[in-house]
């Protein structure tokens, strides 16, 4: 299973049209994926070890650097599939280099 975090100011509306974009998509490319969707204010190091990438949907400024990968996925939310269709490949790129399953 390969777990994707994604976040915005709420929790609610952005992150969770993220949220479940990516698990659309990614499922119907053949992988096995939950993602979560939180408030951005939430996020610390330790919550990101437990997940393979981070899905911001803005740029986002921790006070630590994140150990994974973290890939910009805003453009999915205008639903322009030209726009978020780089953002899938991102992410299963992504998902071949590290060899998550």
């Amino acid at each position: 299973m390969i777990k994707i975090l994604a976040a915005c100011g709420a929790g609610v509306n952005s992150s969770h049209q993220i949220k479940n974009a990516l698990e659309k998509e990614l499922k119907a490319r053949g992988y096995e994926v939950s993602c979560d969707a939180v408030m951005i204010k939430d996020i610390t190091e330790e919550m990101l070890a437990h997940y393979d990438i981070f899905a911001q949907i803005a740029k986002t400024k921790f006070a630590f650097t994140p150990q994974i990968p973290v890939i910009d996925c805003g453009p999915i939310l205008y639903r322009v599939p030209a726009m978020a269709k780089p953002v899938y490949d991102r992410i299963e790129q992504t998902i071949k280099e590290r060899g998550l399953k």
